[in-house]
């Protein structure tokens, strides 16, 4: 099975694709989408629908996830994020109908690290142990890794209901980080 992770923006956008064949978890490949800047928002939205096309069609993963809106400080900024990713869920809805799974930020990181208040930082460090990633072209990256690898490791999760809203507060065992603690351990002596 092969996952595309995104992890939305109004000006670049995270991807990732893993793939898992049985236990195994293998990582295929990874980077940004970029939106023109310097146009205003509403004329990026055909550009981030169609690159959200290219992006599947290229990859032709079989599953999609995603990350759930964060609170942010900024009422526009959230209001930007917020349409950027109803944009990406229109272009995925097409192919994905109830193949898309949502995670909270904080399920993401204590999936990957144990931990769901984790830094940017401490997601890369155990990206690195588990998955042998050491270049991350910005955090967007780094975070779709994340998701991905959290879905992989939670996909027994419903998908998205794009009618319906689905909470989830089920916590998630201790995460990715401590069962590779000792790897991490060793590394650092």
């Amino acid at each position: 099975m092969i996952v595309l992770a995104i992890d939305p923006g109004s000006v670049t956008a995270g991807y990732a694709l893993l793939q898992q064949e049985g236990r195994k978890i293998k990582y295929l490949e990874s980077g940004i989408l970029k939106f023109n800047s310097k146009d205003e928002f509403l004329h990026r939205v055909s550009d981030i629908y169609q690159q959200t096309l290219t992006l599947i069609e290229c990859h032709n993963p079989d599953e999609i996830a995603l990350e759930s809106l964060i609170f942010v400080k900024s009422p526009t900024a959230l209001i930007k994020l917020a349409q950027s990713r109803g944009v990406m869920l229109a272009a995925l809805a097409q192919k994905f109908d109830q193949r898309i799974y949502e995670y909270s930020p904080n399920l993401v990181k204590s999936s990957v690290t144990g931990h769901g208040h984790a830094d940017k930082e401490g997601i890369q460090k155990v990206l690195q142990q588990y998955l042998g990633l050491t270049d991350f072209k910005s955090h967007d990256e780094s975070d779709a890794v994340a998701i991905a690898l959290c879905h992989l490791l939670n996909k027994n999760k419903s998908p998205v209901n794009l009618t319906k809203k689905r909470s989830s507060s089920k916590k998630m065992g201790n995460g990715l980080a401590n069962s590779l603690a000792h790897k991490i351990k060793e590394k650092n002596l």
